[in-house]
């Protein structure tokens, strides 16, 4: 298979598998850890009024979908890739990264969680899965 082509594809199954994993951790977390009685989860504004009455065990779910979400992309990614295999997991990274800085923009969260998943959940998943990756077989 042609080298750009193998690296288009490691970009675009990186990022469309790390999202699936995202969304299906944070769609089975409210069955796993039940949210706050009163919250409308259906819809930003919903959830905007009622963060209040989130508990840190709430929060653990959505760190868990960023990291692992963003860990899986990367490393999926630098699998695939035909060079520059850990340039790869950190575009996907980075990615990852932006996407969490608008969610913290759009859906305000407490600062702790905030600086725990924009500096835990994103470049060093994303290092980590390009490291694995890379990694020699012995």
């Amino acid at each position: 298979m042609n080298s750009l082509v193998k690296n288009i594809l490691a970009i675009v199954l990186g990022l469309v598998i790390g999202s699936i994993v995202n969304m299906g951790l944070i769609t089975i977390s409210g069955s796993i850890i039940p949210l706050p009685e009163g919250v409308d989860n259906t819809t930003m504004e919903g959830l905007k009024e009622s963060m209040h009455l989130f508990q840190p065990k709430h929060f653990i779910f959505p760190f868990l979908a960023h990291a692992l979400g963003t860990f899986v992309g990367a490393l999926l990614a630098a699998k695939i890739a035909a060079s520059r295999k850990t340039t790869f997991a950190m575009f996907i990274g980075v990615f990852f990264l932006i996407g969490g800085i608008a969610n913290i923009i759009m859906l305000p969260s407490p600062t702790w969680f905030s600086i725990l998943d924009i500096v835990g959940a994103y470049i060093p998943m994303a290092w980590l899965g390009g490291k694995l990756a890379t990694k020699k077989k012995i």
